[in-house]
């Protein structure tokens, strides 16, 4: 691409926002060189990264790409034998995790695979290893810290010196406090020089306190003792050291041998976490832009939709929308100054060459956009007092470099043809530059204020107009392209508006040809045309879409009357229910008084009475449940026997499961539980749920369940056991926990060493009925106890 092209559209300053999107300074690199590409397969490949990385970035947001390093020069030294530091080691462990991350953020592959094929091809090919990170963790505390927990061996060597440093002090300390010693020192204070520990002894009783002279003051009257009574302790004390130092060594060397077995693939995982930083960098600009994919074609053929261009504040840019390369090659947009033209044309030539770099544009879907050879640009003041070169100079001389090396395959935007000369020929001037490059099938947009040139527009085949709207009335640009428009050059209106004589006005336009005055006025008639157009197409939009809120009203009221409708049956029907049940009630209390008068009369009577009460209830019964469509009372012939507390039965009256509470009286009745509601129900009417009865035989679930719920505790103590001991234990409760439904449990592990409390932590960490977990608060037992949140 030319170079003067990619700065006059300015888009290293896109390149700029692009970097500062990725987060690791091997992405920033890499966003740093893009630059457009020709070729139509990278291209289309390129944007289907960023379709992938936005839709990734809306829907899951935006993935854990932090801490990425650069260790390509690390693992060179550990594959030559030599063995990395601390700090390096922990950005090596930093790499790792982010790889390890990655994989996790998008662990739904079958789901995902199909979706974001080539992100999720990068991150398949990542390597996780992390047992390395994992052990590089736990040896190394900070950059300049070795944890004690890296070897048995440092941690005896520390303790060794823990305790030697506290003989040394307290032999010291006994020395500095002795009255006999007091005088001959400057303070009263141990301190170090060299490493060891030294007092400050005055000068002139340097032979009062045996020892080794290390450093004296600035002023040579205080000099630093090493009393010889500690000599000895200092010199176990220096082995020590020196110890430690050695078994460090060995330890780093143990690490950097386990990185250096795995120093190919943290090299490749390090290229392709490079290219995905490079990746999401361009679909983080995607969303904060809103941008597009724009459908890619090697026709030529631009079609932008509601373009905005990407630099100016998107809360106040206008968008444009324009075509070019089907039905014309060549357009010509004219209009006033500061109306948008200038925009219009950097719209345009930016878009293609984000585009081109892989980078979605600010506009709306069916946005398409062309792959050119070559995009030229001449856009501003060429004026140069260096070169002697006017301003026509200067867009003549970049235009000429345009015309000599352009190929047929090529995008063209050109700023005020013809400008800055004589108008008669700059126009003359620009109408041949501009069928010049039609005739070579180059696409081409050129602005200008010159009428000859909106007459060639209108007249020439394949060449259209279009102006930048302008508002008479507030004499400000509405920054809207109009294709298929001349722009009007409204000189004479504003001149009017803003208080010019209307005698100089007329003269002015009697000054200008006949022709000239005519195709102003043709222009005048067709924005006037246009705007009633625009005018009667708002209000047939607004009309439609008061129509549309109508019919949405409409219909919501009638699914809003239908809802009722069945509520009110519902409840209908549910009340039915209930003086359906009443007069069952009532009839069991007939029967029973009938029952009673029975024992008065004779045994026939008696009979016969009973019989004709029965028909009646249920005659009249069925005609209520008839007309209610209410399944009728029904009975079981071969009632439940044995039913026992937490037994599951259907009500047959009611079809409905229900949940035994007592065992049945005496008469027959037996409490239940029909979802919320308790019932008195007869033994009679219920039937043995099968269903029920044969899953918890085969599972016995409900029996586990509650027998968990009612023996597990809210807490375990595990003070006193050791960790392998205490680590069974707690897996086994966390289970039981769970089954139980605890959401709240209590490990109690004591203060102590604190292995017990970190070994519980390292267990709560990947369990799989964990949540979350913390350290206990001041009332909850403080880091003696562990409170875990179950899932």
């Amino acid at each position: 691409m030319n170079d003067r092209t990619i700065r006059v559209l300015e888009f290293e300053k896109i390149k700029e926002m692009l970097i500062k999107k990725a987060e690791s300074n091997l992405g920033k690199e890499l966003a740093s060189k893009v630059n457009p590409s020709t070729d139509m397969e990278a291209i289309a490949t390129w944007q289907k990264e960023t379709h992938e990385a936005t839709s990734i970035i809306l829907q899951r947001g935006n993935p854990p790409l932090g801490g990425i390093k650069d260790i390509k020069y690390y693992m060179k030294r550990a594959e030559i034998g030599s063995y990395l530091y601390p700090g390096q080691l922990l950005e090596v462990s930093d790499t790792l995790r982010v790889t390890r991350r990655l994989k996790s953020f998008m662990k739904d592959v079958k789901e995902e695979q199909y979706r974001y094929p080539m992100i999720q091809g990068f991150i398949n090919s990542l390597y996780t290893f992390k047992n390395i990170e994992d052990r590089i963790e736990t040896c190394i505390i900070s950059e300049d810290e070795i944890s004690d927990n890296a070897s048995t061996t440092l941690k005896h060597i520390r303790r060794e010196i823990t305790n030697k440093n506290a003989s040394v002090k307290t032999k010291l300390n006994s020395m500095i406090s002795s009255t006999q010693h007091q005088k001959y020192l400057q303070d009263a204070i141990v301190t170090i020089r060299q490493d060891r520990y030294v007092i400050p002894v005055k000068q002139e009783y340097r032979g009062n306190i045996p020892g080794l002279i290390h450093d004296q003051s600035s002023s040579g009257a205080t000099l630093f003792v090493e009393p010889m009574a500690i000599v000895e302790l200092n010199n176990e004390l220096k082995e020590l050291k020196l110890k430690e130092q050695i078994e460090i060594e060995r330890i780093l060397r143990e690490l950097t041998e386990l990185v250096a077995e795995k120093s190919k693939e943290i090299i490749s995982n390090q290229k392709i976490l490079e290219k995905l930083d490079f990746i999401f960098a361009k679909g983080k600009l995607a969303v904060e832009m809103n941008a597009v994919e724009p459908k890619m074609n090697r026709d030529g053929y631009i079609r932008i939709k509601n373009g905005r261009h990407p630099l100016l504040d998107k809360k106040t840019v206008v968008p444009t929308n324009i075509w070019l390369g089907d039905e014309f090659k060549t357009l010509v947009v004219t209009g006033p100054n500061t109306g948008g033209k200038t925009v219009t044309l950097k719209t345009v030539g930016l878009f293609t060459l984000m585009a081109q770099t892989g980078l979605h544009v600010p506009a709306d879907h069916g946005t398409k956009l062309a792959v050119f050879e070559q995009v030229f640009a001449d856009i501003g003041d060429e004026q140069s007092i260096e070169q002697s070169l006017s301003t026509f100079s200067g867009h003549m001389t970049n235009i000429v470099q345009i015309l000599d090396s352009i190929k047929e395959n090529a995008l063209v935007l050109l700023d005020e043809l013809g400008a800055g000369t004589d108008p008669t020929e700059g126009a003359a001037l620009a109408i041949a530059i501009l069928e010049h490059l039609y005739s070579l099938g180059i696409r081409t947009i050129a602005t200008t204020h010159y009428t000859e040139l909106k007459q060639f527009a209108l007249t020439k085949d394949g060449v259209q107009n279009a102006s930048v709207e302008f508002n008479i009335e507030t004499l400000s640009p509405t920054y809207k392209l109009l294709i298929g428009v001349p722009g009007k050059s409204n000189a004479f209106e504003i001149s009017k508006k803003l208080g010019l004589s209307e005698y100089i006005v007329e003269k002015s336009r009697k000054l200008i040809s006949g022709e000239g005055i005519a195709f102003e006025e043709i222009l005048e008639t067709m924005e006037r045309d246009r705007k009633a157009a625009e005018e009667e197409r708002d209000d047939a939009i607004r009309l439609k879409l008061i129509i549309q809120k109508q019919k949405q009203e409409y219909e919501s009221k009638h699914e809003k009357l239908a809802i009722q409708k069945e509520k009110i049956l519902r409840e209908a029907k549910e009340e039915a229910r209930k003086l359906l049940r009443g007069a069952k009630d009532e009839a069991d209390r007939i029967i029973k008084e009938l029952r009673t008068l029975s024992q008065e009369q004779e045994e026939k009577l008696k009979n016969k009475k009973i019989e004709e009460a029965r028909s009646s209830l249920r005659s009249k019964l069925g005609e209520v449940a008839d007309t209610l469509s209410i399944n009728p009372v029904v009975t079981n012939s071969n009632p439940p026997k044995k039913l026992k507390s937490g037994d599951s039965v259907i009500i047959l009256t009611l079809n409905q499961k229900a949940t035994v509470i007592s065992k049945p009286a005496s008469n027959g009745d037996v409490l239940v539980q029909a979802g919320i509601m308790k019932i008195n129900v007869n033994i009679n009417n219920l039937r043995l749920d099968q269903d029920e009865k044969k899953e918890h035989k085969n599972t016995g679930v409900g029996r586990l369940v509650k027998s968990k719920a009612q023996s597990v505790e809210t807490s375990i103590d595990l003070r006193g056991q050791m960790l392998e001991e205490a680590t069974m234990n707690t897996d086994k409760y966390l289970d039981d926990a769970y089954i139980a439904n605890l959401k709240v449990v209590t490990i109690i592990h004591g203060k102590g060493t604190g292995v017990l409390r970190e070994g519980i932590k390292q267990l709560l960490k990947t369990h799989k009925h964990v949540k979350t977990f913390r350290i206990g608060s001041f009332n909850e037992g403080g880091t003696g106890a562990t409170i875990a949140e179950l899932k």
